[in-house]
């Protein structure tokens, strides 16, 4: 498996002759927002023109709906162009990278020559974070990177903590990038967001995706949140027109869709308790407790199995995320996103079904 190989091909012929059922991409179950899919067809007529450079219409509505001001701001292409943006203005030296983590952290930060130092996120304590470990790095690094929930173990970082950190960094003028873009899928998100922080922490910079919760990672949309002048800087080394003129009218869409927010939570609520049950109930299965809409677990039968699993599920028109290109993550580990009860309880059968064979 490639080393920055992701979850939600489903572009390949699918065996079954019929489309893949696909749990290795962590989007919404509920797809598309009917508010959004509106935005989208009355919206076609106006690619003729050329997107808002300013995307005034989607930062009003990201400043009303998040509580931040515009002036802090930046617009992604998807949340990874921002990561990509970040490390080529800011031009850090030395990366600490807690893993295992989203790839496109570390292929960012090389793409951009900066040198990735691992911090292991241990199996032993939770995948938490050591904090003194990381403070203890601190006098070499010039950034770390954060992801909350983390990606793939669904750790939350508590604010407290966190607030540690970023006093830490901050005294040492060390940039901090957080990662928040799972934490939609949460009713208690605000009390774990540091979007509110940068006042207090002018070297912090915080990413959120908006094609997980969302349901648009065809579109590719995402936002940064920093102080004013590091907006500044990212904005002038990225292109003018990065968010295209669909994409900007189906944020603000999906913004305003209260109904579909709450109702995203509670079903992600619902079925990820129900799919993390349900595995655990597999011989040698090892699930690890979902915060969000999907669920990290370890096979204690070994590589070769998972490899054996893998295929016979792709056989079936059934795609899981093999996490074994995850930096920090030795041994049989995949990831299942959760999806309807219906797609959860095919996984399950034919999860069943190989055990027996």
């Amino acid at each position: 498996m490639q080393k920055y190989e992701h979850g939600g091909n489903v572009y390949e012929k699918c065996p079954t002759g019929g489309a893949w059922l696909d749990f290795s991409a962590n989007i919404n179950p509920l797809g598309l927002s009917p508010r959004v899919r509106e935005a989208i067809f009355s919206h076609v007529d106006g690619i003729v023109n050329y997107p808002d450079p300013e995307a005034r219409a989607l930062k009003t509505a990201i400043a009303s709906f998040y509580g931040v001001p515009q002036k802090k701001i930046v617009l992604g292409n998807g949340a990874a162009e921002l990561f990509y943006c970040f490390f080529y203005i800011v031009r850090p030296k030395r990366l600490l990278l807690p893993v295992p983590s989203f790839s496109e952290y570390e292929r960012a930060a090389r793409a951009a020559g900066v040198k990735v130092v691992y911090l292991p996120l241990l199996k032993k304590h939770g995948f938490s974070l050591d904090l003194e470990a990381a403070v203890q790095q601190f006098s070499k690094e010039d950034v770390i990177l954060l992801c909350s929930p983390n990606n793939p173990t669904g750790r939350l970082w508590e604010r407290k903590e966190l607030c540690v950190l970023l006093e830490k960094a901050e005294e040492r003028g060390i940039y901090v990038v957080m990662d928040e873009s799972f934490l939609d899928f949460r009713e208690d998100g605000e009390g774990y967001t540091s979007r509110h922080l940068t006042n207090e922490y002018p070297h912090l910079f915080v990413v959120q995706s908006m094609t997980k919760f969302f349901a648009l990672p065809g579109l590719r949309l995402g936002f940064g949140i920093a102080e004013p002048n590091l907006c500044r800087q990212l904005e002038s080394g990225k292109d003018v027109w990065n968010v295209n003129f669909l994409a900007q009218a189906a944020g603000v869409a999906a913004l305003s869709d209260t109904v579909y927010h709450e109702a995203a939570r509670s079903f992600v609520r619902r079925e990820k308790k129900f799919l993390a049950a349900e595995l655990a109930k597999l011989p040698g299965i090892e699930v690890f407790a979902p915060s969000v809409n999907f669920i990290l677990f370890h096979l204690q039968q070994g590589k070769v199995f998972l490899q054996q699993l893998i295929m016979a599920l792709r056989e079936r028109g059934i795609l899981l995320r093999d996490c074994s290109n995850y930096s920090g993550l030795d041994g049989a580990y995949l990831r299942a996103a959760v999806r309807s009860r219906a797609d959860n309880e095919r996984l399950l059968e034919a999860m069943h079904e190989v055990w027996k064979e």
